[in-house]
């Protein structure tokens, strides 16, 4: 089994400079990059603390500190994250793999306290190592606070599908409470081609 990533493993060279751009430009452009964060900053009070888990180059913790959380940002891709430094400084923006990262991964000289909600947004879920989901979802259970939340949103896919992340959250000691069609809490059905689920850390 590998532990990379499928975000290295099956995507082309160049793809991580790509994105980046593609974001730059969509915002350039005046495209709403903030429906999750909309949606997370609904969900907790003023001044949460909050994990911003695989953030790309941070749009959404980016969003998340400008309402007066206090937020990390974590991913395995080292381009992302320089790109997030860049054009959002404020949060703190860590390279590590969410397969291992844990609350003194996060911490500048020591272990931060705990998270209020860790949100895991843009299809994060389908771009981890094979068999590392379940993993993934014991350490962000960790790094969040007894009664906080995890929300992950991605879309339907035959290499992780929706009842296998239902035993993977169960395995991991979560609850689901909630599941939405979209970040905008669309209805979900059979048909839905995206999740967005909603966790409870007990």
């Amino acid at each position: 089994m590998t532990t990379r990533p499928r975000w290295f493993t099956d995507t082309t060279p160049g793809h991580s400079e790509w994105y980046v751009e593609r974001f730059r430009t969509m915002a350039d452009e005046g495209a709403d990059l903030a429906g999750e964060a909309r949606l997370i900053d609904a969900m907790v009070p003023p001044g949460s603390r909050i994990l911003d888990a695989g953030c790309g180059p941070g749009r959404v913790g980016a969003v998340l500190h400008e309402r007066g959380h206090t937020v990390v940002g974590v991913d395995a891709d080292p381009v992302l994250i320089e790109a997030a430094e860049r054009d959002h400084p404020g949060p703190r923006w860590v390279v590590g793999d969410l397969a291992t990262v844990d609350l003194a991964l996060l911490g500048e000289t020591e272990p931060v306290e705990p998270f209020d909600l860790a949100v895991v947004p843009g299809n994060v879920m389908v771009f981890l190592a094979p068999d590392s989901e379940r993993e993934v979802l014991r350490h962000l259970r960790d790094c969040v606070r007894k009664g906080g939340r995890i929300v992950l949103g991605f879309r339907r896919e035959r290499t992780y599908p929706f009842a296998r992340f239902d035993d993977d959250v169960v395995a991991a000691g979560l609850t689901l409470e909630h599941r939405f069609a979209t970040w905008e809490l669309d209805p979900f059905t059979e048909d839905s081609d995206f999740a967005v689920s909603v966790l409870r850390v007990g």
